[in-house]
This record gives C-alpha cells, sequence and structure tokens, in this order.
C-alpha cells in the first residue's frame, strides 16, 4: 500500500514513517522543514528514512495548493497520514496566522484533495487541546469540544468539524487522533521532557507555570505509533479517538524522574499560569481501547529513560 505522510520530517511523522518503513510499506513523505525550531533535529531525522528504498520525500508546504495537487497526481497514495501542523499552544498566541496557513488553509487542501483522488481514507492528528476549557476528567470523546482556550484548539477542533462534512458529503473516510503530551526520542525542543532536560543538563532554571500544579497526560512515543497505525488499518467513515497514556502525572514528578536519570538537581522558576494553558490533561481511552485495541504500554518511570538516553547520545553529552 502507498502511503502519503505529511510532516514526515516532524516527531510524530518521522517515528510512524520508520515504523511502517520497517514493515514494507511504500511511503512518500512530505515537510516544509520550516524553522518553528531548529531544522536540523527535522533533516537528522529525514537522514535516517532516506536510508530506505521504499521511501521518497518532497519537501512540500501543504497550503501550497498547486504543489500538492501535482504531488497527489505524481504519486496516487491510497491512505494519507496527515501529521503536518503548526504546533504549540503558546505560539499561536504569538503568531496566528501560521495557524492559520497550515491548521486551516492546508488541512482543506489534504482534505480535498483526497476526496479529488478518491483516496480510501486520511487519518489526522487532533489534539487534546480541543478539551480546552473542559472541566470533566477524564477527557472523554462524548464531552462537548466548543471552548477551546487557544487558536491552536480551536484549528485542531475545526480539522474535526471539516472532516465530518467531507465524510458526511462525500463518503471520504477520515479519522481524527487526539493526542494526548507525546514524547520519546526524537521529541520537539519546545515541549516539556525537552526543555526540563536541557534545563538541568546546562543548570538552568526550570520555568515552572501554575506554581508546578499543573497534570499532563505523558503518552510515550511507540504507543502513539501503535495507536496511528492501528487507526489506518481500519476504514472507518468517521471517527475520532483520544490516544493517550490514561494517567495525569504532576510536572513536578516528571521533574523528579529526570532529576532521578540525571543524579541532578533541577533548579525551578515558578511562574503563573500562561494564557491558554490548562491546569490538567487525561484520556479516557476506552472508546480506543474497543475500536481500536489500543492499550498504551510505556509508564514514564520507563519512558523517561529511553528519552533521556537519546538525548545524551544525540547531544553528544556524557555524564
Amino acid at each position: 500500500m502507498k502511503i502519503l505522510i505529511t510532516g514526515a520530517a516532524g516527531f510524530i511523522g518521522f517515528h510512524l514513517t520508520k515504523s511502517l518503513l520497517d514493515d514494507g510499506f511504500e511511503i512518500c513523505g512530505i515537510d516544509n522543514l520550516n524553522n518553528y525550531y531548529d531544522p536540523t533535529l527535522k533533516k537528522d531525522r529525514l537522514k535516517i528514512l532516506r536510508d530506505y528504498s521504499n521511501f521518497t520525500f518532497e519537501k512540500v508546504d501543504i497550503s501550497n495548493k498547486e504543489k500538492l495537487n501535482k504531488l497527489f497526481n505524481k504519486i496516487n497514495p491510497e491512505k494519507v497520514v496527515n501529521l503536518s501542523a503548526q504546533a504549540g499552544v503558546r505560539y499561536s498566541i504569538e503568531n496566528p496566522y501560521a495557524y492559520v496557513s497550515s491548521n486551516l488553509v492546508g488541512f482543506v487542501n489534504i482534505i480535498e484533495l483526497c476526496r479529488q483522488n478518491n483516496v480510501k481514507g486520511l487519518i489526522y492528528a487532533s489534539s487534546s487541546s480541543v478539551y480546552g476549557a473542559n472541566k470533566k476528567i477524564p477527557f472523554s470523546i462524548d464531552d462537548r469540544v466548543d471552548k477551546p482556550l487557544a487558536l491552536y484548539g480551536a484549528t485542531k477542533r475545526a480539522n474535526e468539524l471539516i472532516a465530518h462534512s467531507y465524510s458526511h458529503l462525500y463518503n471520504l473516510n477520515t479519522t481524527g487522533l487526539r493526542y494526548f503530551t507525546v514524547y520519546g526520542p526524537w521529541g520537539r525542543p519546545d515541549m516539556a521532557m525537552y526543555i526540563f532536560t536541557s534545563k538541568i543538563i546546562n543548570n538552568e532554571a526550570i520555568p515552572l507555570f501554575n506554581n508546578g500544579d499543573m497534570k499532563r497526560d505523558f503518552t510515550y512515543i511507540d504507543d502513539i505509533v501503535y495507536g496511528t497505525r492501528a487507526a489506518l488499518d481500519k476504514n472507518y467513515k468517521y471517527e475520532i479517538f483520544n490516544l493517550g497514556n490514561h494517567k495525569s502525572e504532576r510536572l513536578k514528578d516528571i521533574i523528579s524522574l529526570i532529576e532521578k536519570h540525571l543524579s541532578k538537581k533541577a533548579k525551578i522558576k515558578k511562574l503563573p499560569m500562561q494564557p491558554g494553558d490548562v491546569k490538567r490533561t487525561f484520556a479516557d481511552i476506552d472508546h480506543s481501547i474497543k475500536m481500536l485495541n489500543y492499550q498504551p504500554q510505556t509508564s514514564i518511570e520507563d519512558g523517561i529513560p529511553k528519552f533521556i538516553d537519546w538525548y545524551l547520545e544525540y547531544n553528544g553529552i556524557k555524564i
């Protein structure tokens, strides 16, 4: 099966692509290699993928409809996994137009070309951010999601609504995956696990918002890849799934585990709650268990050392 994966040089895109390549799938990956974070990391991920004979890569921005159209005509994918997006909650407050271009215009380009080219199914990344101000714990796919707290979450909810209309109007199979705080080797430098580790190693203070009274459902990348592949194997007309670890971890506890593995104490700078942030995320995964046989396997006690070992090796650090 020939699969188009957008955002293939990104964190989740890289791991999903590599997993599928290992199993012999023919993958065309695209990415715009933007500088939201140091593109060197994306290029290093891409070097690994380029070693596979069943992988091709095109530098394409999904907001560019003409280039995207030519690509679809050229490769004729059977399925599409859309992992291209402008990420980050706080950055969406500073740079809203980047989110409109990638997460809205780009998404419409992808889904419309899926329709035009009779693609068998579109799997796309949504986010736990769609839950916004939701007070019910854990977050269920049956909960209302009409109160996003940042533009990022609003664009992801818009993706889900657009997908619903396309599934209804054109019988296009679409599946949205609400990812919860993904971490692991090759992770993004703007994410908590990377920031905490980097700050401790470099003797810099960790900015801890809301005085550290924050909880996140940290989900290891291998579990995310499993859930995404399970969705890819199905042909649901319209579905949304939570992909999380079904555990809400205190950021203080995450820092303690990193300290333990590095044998080094963190410096903490307590700060007030940031605009657009939520105090807690926690995934209800009952629907994912039932429909995808999704069963997260990696605890933070196992996952954090794996991330740190990669971080040290990648950055050439010995401790």
